[in-house]
């Protein structure tokens, strides 16, 4: 408990120096990150001459020079543009994990510990230099007994250690800032922190990782156009994960892909319906499909690679989304409205005649315009915009959607400047409203409703008695205002005349061709006992119609 404290205490007094070297020294004072750190060193954390005013610059400087956490923290946040600003997001996307390889004799010692043989036992060869080094591990190139080449991701020590007290930490100064700013309140900045903490700790279990890159590739069987490496089980734990090795090219080496013989234009539109497959028809998708983790095979085959970051899309995540295609296609403002409405999570108020406005002027700028002119990655900021602005939150999953296609569109205009993303997504588009208007899916629709409602109605004794307790107690209370009240009894009022007049208009229309069919199959003229039966009627019944509708438009209530 001791180690603990003093950890924490250490790293408190890191964060506050940090911070205070960037010009952010009055936070450190207001979320009560001071009383963490000893008195001595209070006196020494001073905000100093700051090297940059850009805000969004010393975020990122503060963020590299804390370490792995906070630069996987600052990672994730900059796909968030629903969250964040767009001169802060531009810096966090920037932003790169700075680290040295750790030694080949701590690679050994985990080895050994984790598969529980010495690498020699398991590797024919095994590079002492690895290909890259990240904040969290670093992959060496190996050759397995059998001849297979593989990847091995080897887990940086004790930096599971180290990332939960920079969680704990992160947990705390969340709760504080909550409670001190009004904006940290707004965005729920325990709940982002809880969500982060959530990723990361995935990302430190090579087992997820492992998991998801045996379900794309199960999903993407079938389509010879991708591949996906194998997972070599038995030689893959929490924090060793070994994978077939691809001998590629990435996507991003364009003119060693010209020099080669390669077709950029084949290649740009396959690395972009591999992600609208994954994406729009497994629901199940690469989170982070930038050019280093994209490589190209022979006969222009895309090869995936990294999962640790998926996205998942559910059932109703797609209906929103093909809500969205809906909206934009047949200029759709209330269309678009509820998939806004339906996606996000809205704020405790919201002006929602804004909103309206905003969408109008969304939709307003890609109104008439062939889809050849229209940029998804500009429709997707221009979206997220609208969010941030009414403080609506956005799922993370669908923010990773977001950030895919902003990416893979990047990637595709520098390969193909002439292609058009959505003429790529067009019929992945159309297959997401039809996947949303077949008959099974509006069937289990139906039957999902059925359900909540038999639900509804089972817990109705339950609830009453609950209520009759309360009010035999004396414990129910009701705040209900006049103007409220009047506004109700107005509506109800106007709802009931409506009815009136429909129901005399509609038993007028039955009395009156009952008796024009009865009569004209009996051949008789319109005379009943030689009666002006019809006439009468008539003008007998629009006289009533008409003192029924002027009384109740003079109530002013209709």
């Amino acid at each position: 408990m001791f180690g603990k404290q003093l950890r924490h205490i250490n790293r408190y007094r890191e964060i506050a120096a940090v911070l205070a070297n960037q010009g952010f020294g009055y936070l450190v004072e207001e979320i009560d990150v001071i009383p963490k750190v000893p008195y001595h060193e209070r006196l020494c954390i001073k905000s100093s001459e700051v090297t940059s005013p850009d805000l969004g610059e010393r975020i990122r400087i503060v963020l590299q020079e804390l370490g792995p956490t906070y630069i996987k923290l600052g990672q994730i946040a900059s796909t968030r543009p629903d969250i964040l600003p767009s001169e802060i997001i531009i810096q966090l996307e920037i932003l790169q994990d700075k680290v040295f390889a750790f030694p080949f004799e701590q690679v050994r010692s985990l080895i050994k510990e984790e598969l529980g043989s010495d690498i020699e036992e398991i590797f024919q060869e095994f590079d002492l230099e690895p290909l890259a080094a990240a904040s969290i591990g670093q992959v060496h190139m190996a050759i397995l007994k059998s001849g297979q080449k593989v990847a091995v991701k080897v887990q940086r020590p004790d930096i599971t250690a180290n990332i939960e007290t920079d969680l704990e930490i992160l947990f705390e100064i969340a709760i504080a800032a909550q409670n001190r700013f009004q904006w940290a309140k707004q965005y729920q900045f325990v709940d982002i922190i809880d969500e982060f903490s959530k990723s990361l700790r995935k990302e430190l279990d090579y087992t997820v990782e492992a998991r998801n890159t045996d379900k794309v590739s199960s999903q993407l069987k079938e389509q010879k156009d991708f591949y996906i490496p194998n997972v070599y089980w038995e030689y893959t734990t929490k924090k060793i994960l070994t994978t077939e090795f691809l001998q590629g090219i990435k996507v991003s080496q364009i003119n060693i892909l010209a020099q080669r013989g390669y077709n950029l234009s084949l290649i740009a539109n396959r690395f972009a319906k591999g992600i609208f497959e994954q994406i729009f028809v497994n629901g199940f998708f690469h989170g982070d499909p930038h050019p280093g983790n994209i490589i190209v095979l022979p006969q222009e085959v895309i090869g995936f690679l990294d999962f640790g970051m998926v996205g998942r899309l559910g059932s109703e995540m797609k209906n929103c989304l093909s809500s969205l295609l809906i909206g934009l296609k047949r200029n759709d403002t209330d269309e678009l409205m509820k998939a806004v409405l339906r996606i996000g999570i809205l704020p405790p108020q919201i002006d929602t005649r804004q909103l309206r406005n905003d969408i109008e002027l969304f939709k307003d700028t890609y109104y008439g315009l062939p889809l050849s002119r229209v940029s998804i990655g500009e429709a997707i900021t221009n979206f997220f915009g609208i969010a941030q602005k009414h403080n609506i939150r956005i799922p993370s999953d669908l923010v990773l959607v977001g950030k895919a296609l902003l990416t893979v569109e990047g990637v595709v205009k520098k390969l193909d400047p002439a292609l058009s993303l959505l003429d790529v997504v067009e019929p992945f588009g159309k297959k997401l409203l039809m996947e949303r208007m077949h008959p099974k899916t509006i069937a289990e629709s139906i039957w999902n409703i059925a359900n909540d409602f038999g639900e509804l109605f089972s817990n109705v004794p339950q609830n009453v008695k609950e209520l009759s307790s309360t009010v035999n107690q004396g414990r129910l209370h009701l705040d209900v205002s006049l103007t409220e009240t009047d506004l109700f009894l107005k509506h109800q009022a106007q709802i009931s005349n409506r009815i009136s007049v429909s129901i005399m208009l509609l038993a007028f229309s039955i009395l009156m061709s009952s008796i024009i069919i009865s009569l004209s199959l009996m051949g008789q003229p319109p005379l009943l006992w030689n009666f002006p039966v019809l006439e009468i009627g008539f003008i007998i019944a629009i006289f009533m119609f008409a003192w029924v509708l002027y009384a109740i438009i003079r109530s002013g209530k209709l």
